[in-house]
Parts: C-alpha cells; structure tokens; sequence
C-alpha cells in the first residue's frame, strides 16, 4: 500500500514530502476534501481527473482540511490510495430519490458487491442528510458485520449546504461509500472526545427524532439557557461550545450530541442526531488540554504494532473542535501526527458528524464533537 497526499491551492497541485512515490496512474482511489468554494467550481472533477485518470474519485465538502499535520481553509487536499491486492468499489446514491435516509443508506450499501467485502468507507451531504438514521440503514445493510467510518460533509461554520460527489462533479444530497475488499487489508479505528460533563444527569422527556423539546419534564432550551449563564447571550452560535452527552438504552458508551441550531418560538433544540425519549443526557463544555489529548488517544487505538507502518490514516474531526480550538486548532493534528509517527500520510477533514464505531467496536455510530480516525493497513 502506497499514499500519496497533495494540495491544491490557487490552483497550483503541492505534493507532501511525506508521500510515497508512485505513479498517479496506479491510484486506485482518491479522497479529496475542500471548501464549499472550491467544490463548487464547475471544473473541480475534472481538474482532479486530470492529474488521476484511472481512479475512483470522492469528493467533499469541508469546515476545515487536514493535510498532514496542517488544518487548512479555503484549499482541497486529496490522498492518493494504491494497493497491491485489495480490491476497491463504489456507489453513490441521492438522497432525493428516498424516502429518507435511512432508505438512501441501505440502498447504497446493497450496491457494493458482499463477497470478500472488509470495509465501507461512507461520505454523506451533512444538511439534507439525518445522520442517525443514514448509520440505522447502513448498519442493518450490511448486517452488522463490516466495519463503516466516515464523515458528514461540511460548510465551514454557515452550516447551509454541503456538497458530495463520486466520479462527478460534488452535489447537496449526495452519499457515496467505497467498499475495500480481500482478507490482505487491515483496518482500525479510534474515537475520542475529550469534553468534560457538567450539571446532573437528566432525562429526555419530549423530543421528536433530532427536536428537543423537553428534559425532566421542563423546557429544555430554557434549562439549557439557565446552566450557559452569559453565553446564552450568543446562541445559537455559543451551542457547538456547549454539546450534550447522551446514554441511549443499549448503548454502553455515552455519543455526544452538537446542537445545530435553537428555536425560541417553539422552545426547541435541534441537534446533528437523533435525541430519543427516555435518553440521559448532561451537558458538557471544552477542556483544551482534554480536547488535544483525546486526538491522540484516538490515534493510538488505531496502532498496531504487530503490523507493518500504517500505509494512511485518515482524520474526521468535528467543526465543534475546531471552532473551540480557534488559532490552537493545529495541536490536535500535531498529538495524532506525533502519536502515529512520522512515516505515515495524513489526511482529513472537519465534519458536521463523525462515523465509527465505539472504540472497542461494534457497529458503526453517529459522534458529534470527537475526533475520529481511520487508519489502514495492507498486510502482506
């Protein structure tokens, strides 16, 4: 296995000294992630097309690009992927042409061929897309079985429209996946957050799928108001700084839920995943020193010493994150890039949700607010 990861930027292709020398020919996928502004540029396919004829290309729309151990805006990197013997597949699906997501999810995974499939990569429009119904339909798709990571494109911190394409120039409603198949690829996975909870435990007593309505029988938004104090003020921008952690029945991990938006007229919340009747919930807000320390924990559950150095790792991290952060973004890159070591490519994004499962496995989740890493292995 071989990655190569590069730049674009004003129009000029930058290659990473880190990356493998390969012919751009024998790429067998292309991961290429950008501003909203540079998805939208009519000949973006193309230009990426260009430089990698023979590949499958995925695009998507970011709140922020990882190039190795930079956070960048307003650029597209792109990771080069060859293999010498895993096979690769892709589909996309829109979301317009379903009833809902949870339909586009399990119509997209039914067109990736079952045998000898090992992992689904899935990259999903972040606006018109319900994240927690798109990982229902992926999970029981592909029965439970095969591992699934990504991310929900992103629209920097506009949170209006998001744009997605496979071998095509991106769209809004778009979701693709790339299934990687044969027993000679190794994949793991880490996820972490790294905030710190705060106020009692409470219960969700009114919601209606990713609504808020009520917690403990009570307003939740103006409950929420009371514990924010003076950010209150600066709602529904101050949200992403202040998610909630929620235990669902079942689950024996807390998910982080990010607000996306409040709504005064009908009391409500409304957040990037499904807030179920019956869940416990607890505020939480940022520890910077937590936050960096949590990307790299999330790295190291993707080591495997036992294996070869990794051929990539690709980052999906929450624009929560990076929005907290703020000029210190780049420490939370660095601790992954540190913590997985200097030989291995690294790319990414900043997302508007994060896909994985629990770090000790499992089926794949919806995560706000964490940092999530796919690292891949070819093994001989």
């Amino acid at each position: 296995m071989k990655t190569s990861i590069f730049k674009l930027s004003n129009n000029i292709w930058s290659k990473h000294p880190r990356s493998a020398d390969f012919e751009r020919e024998k790429a067998q996928v292309v991961l290429c992630f950008g501003s909203k502004e540079i998805m939208r540029e009519k000949d973006i396919y193309e230009r990426v097309r260009l430089q990698f004829p023979y590949s499958q290309i995925a695009l998507c729309s970011t709140a922020g690009e990882i190039f190795q151990d930079l956070v960048l805006d307003d650029a597209m990197v792109a990771a080069a992927i060859h293999f010498d013997k895993v096979g690769v597949q892709a589909a996309s699906v829109n979301i317009s042409d379903f009833k809902n997501s949870y339909e586009a999810a399990a119509a997209l995974v039914k067109q990736l061929p079952s045998l000898d499939l090992s992992y689904i990569l899935v990259l999903s429009d972040g606006s018109k897309v319900n994240g927690s119904d798109l990982v229902k339909g992926l999970n029981d798709a592909a029965g439970n079985k095969t591992l699934i990571t990504g991310g929900l494109a992103g629209d920097g911190a506009n949170f209006v429209s998001t744009l997605v394409g496979l071998n095509k120039q991106p769209e809004e409603g778009n979701i693709l996946a790339i299934g990687f198949y044969g027993e000679n690829l190794f994949v793991a996975h880490g996820s972490q957050g790294g905030w710190d909870s705060f106020g009692p435990e409470r219960e969700v007593s009114k919601s209606e799928g990713n609504i808020l309505f009520e917690i403990d029988n009570k307003n939740a938004l103006r409950t929420y108001e009371k514990y924010l104090g003076p950010d209150a003020d600066n709602l529904p921008g101050s949200a992403l700084l202040f998610p909630l952690s929620m235990m669902v029945s079942g689950n024996s991990h807390a998910i982080t839920r990010t607000i996306l938006s409040v709504d005064r007229q009908r009391n409500s919340m409304t957040f990037a995943g499904d807030i179920p009747v019956g869940a416990k919930v607890r505020f939480m807000k940022a520890n910077f020193d937590k936050l960096t320390s949590a990307a790299s924990g999330a790295a190291q559950k993707t080591i495997d010493k036992e294996k070869a150095t990794p051929g990539f790792s690709l980052l999906v991290s929450c624009v929560g994150r990076k929005l907290i952060l703020g000029s210190r973004i780049d420490e939370e890159v660095a601790a992954v890039n540190e913590t997985i070591g200097v030989e291995t490519p690294i790319a990414g994004f900043y997302s508007y949700g994060e896909i994985s499962p629990f770090n000790d496995g499992g089926s794949c989740q919806l995560h706000n607010q964490t940092m999530t890493i796919t690292t891949f292995y070819e093994l001989p």
